[in-house]
Order: structure tokens, then C-alpha cells, then sequence
């Protein structure tokens, strides 16, 4: 009995772990940063903002554009070049940043 729950155990805590935000920064400058900027806000107000969300929320995001469930030509051409992994870190990356988008308004 203590060996099955060990297993189960060990099971869940291997499936969920959290990625890293330095690798999902230096993935992000090669594949995400063209729409979404460094930042997570992006170079359009059209573009949706990463900056904040749930790393969850952005892991599911990215696999379903993947997997075809989820529906965009452009996502699902991106997603396809990242791995398991690199969806975790960028999701992490993204995950710790703030929405900054007026921080760099000017007001005149």
C-alpha cells in the first residue's frame, strides 16, 4: 500500500512542474516577441496581452494551438516548433511579468 501511494505520489509531482522563466525568456526572444513583445503586452493592442496570466492558462493556450484544437494558422505554426518544455518555461516567463501598457504612455 505505502509503495502505490509513493508511485501515485511521485506521478503527480512529476507532471507538474513548473517551468523555468530564464529558458522561457530566451525562447521567447526567438519565437514569441515578433506579436507579443518582451514585455507580454506586444506591438498591437490587437495582439492578446501575456503579460500576468496564469502559466496554466498559457500552457493549455499553446498546446491546444499545437494540437490543432485550438484554431489560429499563425499560433499554431509557432507552437508547433516548441516543445513540452518550452512550453512550460515561456508560459512561466510570461506568467511573472505585469501588464505595463500604459506605463510607457505619455500624457501630453
Amino acid at each position: 500500500m505505502k509503495n502505490i501511494l509513493f508511485l501515485c505520489m511521485l506521478t503527480f509531482a512529476s507532471t507538474g512542474l513548473a517551468g523555468d522563466p530564464a529558458l522561457g525568456k530566451e525562447k521567447a526572444a526567438q519565437v514569441c516577441t515578433t506579436c507579443h513583445g518582451m514585455d507580454g503586452v506586444g506591438i498591437d493592442p490587437t495582439y492578446p496581452v501575456l503579460a500576468g496570466q496564469y502559466a496554466d492558462y498559457l500552457e493549455k493556450a499553446l498546446q491546444d494551438y499545437r494540437s490543432g484544437a485550438r484554431k489560429n494558422a499563425i499560433m499554431a505554426g509557432f507552437a508547433a516548433t516548441l516543445t513540452d518544455e518550452d512550453i512550460a518555461n515561456v508560459a512561466a516567463y510570461y506568467s511573472q511579468l505585469k501588464e505595463n501598457r500604459l506605463s510607457d504612455t505619455v500624457f501630453k
